[in-house]
């Protein structure tokens, strides 16, 4: 073909790109806001608009008001033409998640299913994960790919497992999935799945500061719109900040980490109940030992939030298993605790809450394929 041939094809794809993120982006547009928006000529569009609708990329769905002419039609994109799925490992149990193409949980279950290096233990997701798809009748070419979000942070190329202390599994291989499921598979630290997950749904901010108040603590930065990973993935554990190096132990083998007094186990641990029993009890607030176990929680947090605003000058975001839980009041304590003796104020709207709860890690790993296929139709 000449080169003259390819350029062509090539103008093709990225109108036909162009058009379909337009849509994408805007929900529901109309042929000639397509045209107007893009600078693109009414011939143009027409054409894309019947390639993608010919995939089965957009639908018209009705029409917008009339402003005296010709109704316009409604376009946008079909969400769940394809979909991705998530898998949360966590030490006793896993997640799965399906994801449509705007990141909206179609699916959510889990599995109390302990970790075990074994082949019995990656088969028995697989499983699950086929049985999903198969009792859906999902057709292969609708599966975008399965990601996997565990507790251990992974090697730069997401193929291993580097430091998995938590669930001792240290060495795990993508390729345990991989070879067991005929999808592409990708593998990262739950922490920073999470904070893909927050960023998705605040795509305004540039800078973070994630929290996942997980059973196990975690966190992530994000900068320049970006998840920060580090020189060796590490960026972001602040779970094993020392806040008071006589403090409890804690499972890397230092004393007095953020995790042994923030993490959804030291919570239970100290209120000597499961969390699901601890918040209606603290919320009526009749049992004052409860209200200082919360107390004493939130005043950790607001420290570790404090010292770290001064070196990440961005909002902070609050996610995970504790995320819906907090209420207004407790925001405004942290807030409070954090500017108690600060040079530099936070204010209370620069503190973010998660919507997903436990399910984080799962739906923001599932969103790795969804954004890798929004940025390349």
């Amino acid at each position: 073909m000449s080169e003259k041939g390819l350029t062509t094809i090539s103008l093709k794809k990225i109108n036909k790109s162009k058009v379909y993120q337009y849509i994408y982006k805007s929900k529901v547009t109309s042929k000639l806001q397509i045209v107007s928006d893009l600078q693109m000529g009414l011939s143009t569009v027409s054409q894309n608009l019947n390639l993608l609708e010919q995939e089965g990329l957009i639908e018209r769905n009705g029409y917008f008001d009339s402003t005296g002419g010709r109704k316009a039609q409604a376009i946008q994109i079909v969400p769940d033409f394809k979909i991705s799925i998530g898998i949360g490992i966590l030490k006793n149990m896993f997640h799965l998640t399906a994801v449509d193409l705007y990141g909206n949980a179609i699916f959510t279950d889990t599995f109390s299913v302990p970790y075990s290096n074994t082949p019995a233990y990656y088969e028995q997701i697989a499983g699950t994960v086929r049985e999903f798809i198969s009792s859906n009748q999902y057709e292969d070419e609708k599966i975008l790919g399965i990601s996997i979000a565990t507790q251990g942070v992974t090697s730069p190329d997401h193929t291993t497992v580097t430091y998995g202390t938590i669930m001792n599994n240290t060495g795990m291989k993508l390729e345990e999935f991989s070879h067991r499921l005929p999808y592409p598979c990708y593998l990262e630290h739950d922490s920073k799945s999470a904070a893909f997950l927050e960023l998705w749904k605040h795509p305004e901010l540039d800078s973070a500061v994630v929290f996942l108040l997980n059973r196990n603590l975690g966190g992530a930065i994000i900068t320049n719109h970006q998840i920060h990973q580090g020189n060796s993935m590490h960026s972001g554990t602040l779970e094993h900040m020392c806040i008071n190096p006589d403090g409890p132990l804690c499972y890397c083998g230092n004393r007095g980490c953020l995790e042994t007094y923030c993490s959804v186990d030291s919570l239970e641990q100290a209120a000597g109940m499961t969390i699901k029993e601890f918040f209606p009890l603290l919320r009526e607030k009749k049992s004052s030992q409860l209200v200082q176990v919360w107390k004493d929680y939130l005043n950790h947090l607001a420290f570790a939030m404090k010292n770290l605003n001064l070196i990440i000058d961005a909002p902070v975001i609050i996610s995970g298993y504790l995320a819906p839980y907090f209420t207004d009041e407790d925001l405004s304590y942290l807030t409070e605790h954090i500017n108690l003796s600060a040079p530099f104020k936070l204010g209370k709207d620069q503190i973010l809450v998660g919507t997903n709860g436990q399910y984080t890690p799962a739906i923001g790993a599932a969103l790795h394929y969804v954004d890798q296929f929004i940025h390349t139709v």
